[in-house]
């Protein structure tokens, strides 16, 4: 390829190849010379031809693109010219803003001017933002500015708890305050611990929102605590002394005493948070009983003091006469307006004893809660009683005998803050690496696995369930899904147990043991939530204990597991104590109550002219059917209650049995006492009657007690006119057709199959027994 140039800014292009020959052969072109084809000349002629002929061609591709880059660059920097005015009348009409993302940008501008040409109407800008306007947006921002600068130092002055835990070496145990808050549900102790958390300012304001120890979305909804937490909090005293309070939470149910047992028995004192308008209530008293077990300091507080109905000097009085607590110096507060919130922290430091110092034994610690963490494994919260545990050391769970080496140990506060050592008195947390929560449970002991203690803390006890029930899923494939979600919750909480249970009505499903009904509502929730399932969920029954004919005692959990009334020899339920708290208009209502649920009478006291204590001891069985329901109902919501296990006792009891159509339903089996059997079974085949549907032949629902039927119903058939088609005739032809749909219905029941809905099932909990 050869460029050829005539001289007159000309440019002819033509390519040779070469021939077998050696002779040269033009490439043919699509342009012309004076009518003569480039491709039929000679490069010499060409040159000559285009000397002698000066015709311009078209331009070239390098003037082409030549003219376009410099075009090109004429329309950039006019576009470039557009935006820099837009800018400027923008920040004209929206002067500043004080973004950090703003400043940056402004920088990067200001950067980029410096570097550039200045746009031709800076100096109007400058005049612009020398206005009065500008002046005033100027001064704010530099306002602005010099706060920020004071605050930021301020918290860089401002002690921590992490620069406390990096001076260990100065650590003084005099100066460190454990302590709980009890209260009964609904009287602000969560309120109070998050007062107590920003008057000291351990959490930011900006991080501060309602019920923040509350960690799970059903605490906050239903307003109680299920999960206890813990904070570390550092208070400057008015004696100008730095002091550690560690608070650590406690649930706020009946079925979480052991848990409050272990928080309290991991303190020195209690804080007792008592409602100003509400006085003291049934779980108030357990509380302050299990406080003082533990040989703690109790604190009064009257709460709520701000409210139109508060009565703080009837209440005080209340708390004398009931606990027996000298109330002189009882601090009146609200914790949600933050009343008496720096009189608390007073308080807690002058009354709540310092933990004991340490004895230069090995460690011991005692575990108050843990849960389970998909990336840590299982975190332990623990109180160290004596000795110190750093990271790397090998420590043993003495109650589970499983031995670990500590990969983290910290406080929090209550995000979780590593440390290098936790000495006696302290309280905080471990992760290592543990698997599952059944291996350090509450209540355990903490201690080296090399020259450890001896002796175990006193008062671990194994969280044994009370209250069972069969959960089976809606949808029968949902089977594996069920156990998988049963087994990863039971990793969070140990005080779950399950088994695999079939049912003829329902199929394959599991009997799930609880602590109570509150937790069994609680689990049931959560699998529905967290695991997308949908289940159904039997009647609730207690565990009985049945002496066989050959001496044997046996546990049964459920009605379908006891033994014929042939092999066995009695039959023991469990009793628990319960304790009534309410205005005393409503005494007998309550005590009738009671009766009626084979309550026994132990004592009945009078806290002040208008509130009566009423304590029964009645079996658990009556109590977790219908009875708070009705406590409620009978007192107008005024009436509160508290109970505990107290023992097992031998009753007269059997087991009521379920005919449906001549089929046994075992689902709907229940264990009541004889007395109240006939009762207990009318109301159940009258409540079946009406749940279950009618079919096309007549069905009947039988009560029995082994092959006796103590109370039936029938549910009768749905009725074809069979006799619309005859208009007339003799009466026999009516009277076959009649005896034709007779045999047919007879034959339907033999093999017709009645289906229970589900909520049949339930009807055992809504029964409205009357003697």
């Amino acid at each position: 390829m050869h460029t050829i140039d005539t001289g007159f800014g000309i440019h002819c292009v033509h390519s040779e190849l070469a021939d077998n020959g050696g002779q040269s052969r033009h490439s043919q072109q699509g342009a012309a010379l004076g009518g003569v084809a480039v491709s039929s000349l000679s490069p010499l002629t060409l040159r000559h031809h285009c000397r002698a002929n000066p015709q311009p061609l078209e331009p070239s591709r390098s003037q082409v693109i030549g003219k376009t880059m410099k075009n090109l660059r004429r329309v950039f920097f006019l576009l470039l010219l557009m935006l820099l005015a837009a800018e400027h009348a923008v920040s004209f009409i929206f002067p500043l803003s004080t973004s950090p993302s703003t400043s940056r940008r402004d920088a990067a501008r200001a950067s980029w001017r410096r570097c550039s040409r200045a746009p031709p109407h800076q100096s109007a800008l400058s005049r612009l933002q020398a206005t009065t306007e500008g002046a005033k947006v100027a001064a704010k921002v530099a306002k602005d500015k010099e706060s920020g600068d004071r605050e930021r130092k301020d918290d860089k002055n401002k002690p921590t708890a992490m620069a406390t835990a990096a001076e260990l070496g100065k650590y003084d145990v005099k100066r460190v305050r454990n302590f709980s808050i009890i209260a009964h549900i609904d009287h602000g102790k969560s309120t109070l611990a998050d007062r107590l958390l920003e008057s000291t300012k351990t959490v930011a304001t900006r991080d501060m929102k309602a019920q923040l120890l509350d960690s799970m979305d059903i605490e906050r909804e239903r307003g109680i605590t299920i999960k206890l937490n813990a904070a570390r909090m550092l208070y400057r005293a008015k004696d100008g002394e730095d002091y550690i309070l560690n608070l650590i939470d406690t649930p706020g149910h009946v079925d979480f005493s052991y848990e409050v047992s272990r928080s309290l028995a991991a303190c020195e004192g209690a804080l007792l948070v008592v409602d100003a308008s509400q006085g003291v209530e049934a779980q108030t008293l357990a509380n302050v009983y299990l406080a003082l077990e533990n040989d703690l300091e109790i604190i009064p507080v009257l709460n709520k003091i701000d409210l139109p109905a508060a009565d703080p000097d009837r209440v005080q009085e209340e708390i004398e006469q009931t606990v027996g607590l000298d109330c002189t110096e009882a601090v009146r507060a609200s914790a949600k307006s933050g009343i008496g919130i720096d009189d608390i922290l007073e308080q807690i430091v002058a009354r709540v004893p310092p933990p004991a110092p340490p004895t230069g034994g090995p460690l011991k610690a005692l575990i108050f809660d843990s849960y389970y963490c998909p990336y840590r494994g299982v975190v332990v919260y623990f109180r160290v009683v004596d000795g110190e545990i750093r990271p790397k050391d090998r420590v043993k769970f003495m109650a589970s005998g499983k031995e670990y080496e500590v990969v983290e140990v910290g406080f929090m506060t209550p995000e979780k803050r590593a440390v290098e050592v936790l000495r006696a008195g302290e309280v905080g947390y471990l992760s290592a690496a543990i698997k599952a929560v059944e291996d350090a449970r509450v209540g355990d002991t903490i201690t080296s696995a090399r020259g450890g203690a001896s002796d175990a803390l006193p008062g671990y006890a194994e969280a044994n369930p009370t209250v069972f029930a069969g959960l089976f899923p809606v949808d029968a494939d949902q089977f594996e899904v069920l156990r998988e979600s049963l087994g990863k919750l039971k990793l969070s909480d140990a005080a779950i147990s399950f088994e695999p249970e079939k049912n003829s009505a329902m199929g394959f499903g599991f009997r799930v043991g609880f602590l109570g009904l509150l937790h069994m509502d609680i689990v049931q929730e959560r699998l529905e939530r967290e695991y997308n399932l949908d289940l159904i969920v039997t009647a609730p029954s207690v565990v009985y204990k049945v002496l066989t004919n050959r001496d044997e005692e046996i546990s049964i959990d459920t009605p379908a597991k006891l033994p014929p009334a042939t092999e066995r020899k009695a039959i023991y339920e469990p009793y628990v104590r319960v304790e009534m708290l309410a205005p005393t208009d409503y005494t007998g209502s309550l005590m009738e109550l009671a009766q009626d649920k084979r309550g026994e009478l132990k004592e009945m006291k009078y806290l002040t002219p208008t509130r009566t204590a009423l304590i029964y001891d009645m079996p658990l069985a009556e109590v977790i059917t219908d009875f708070f329901d009705e406590l409620k109902s009978r007192s107008k919501g005024y009436a509160s209650m508290e109970y505990s296990l107290v023992g097992y006792r031998e009753n007269d009891l059997v087991r009521l049995d379920v005919r449906i159509n001549d089929e046994e339903a075992t689902p709907l089996a229940c264990i009541v006492h004889r007395d109240k059997s006939y009762a207990v079974g009318k109301a159940l085949t009258e409540k079946l009657k009406e749940l279950i549907p009618r079919q096309m032949f007549k069905v009947p629902i039988q009560a029995c007690i082994g092959g006796k039927v103590v109370a039936s119903c029938a549910l009768s058939a749905m009725r074809k006119d069979v006799l619309a088609k005859c208009y007339g005739g003799d009466v026999s032809r009516k009277k076959k057709l009649l005896q034709k749909q007779a045999k047919g219905k007879k034959r339907m029941k033999t093999m017709g199959k009645v289906s229970v809905p589900q909520e049949a099932f339930q009807a055992v909990l809504k029964l409205k027994s009357t003697n």
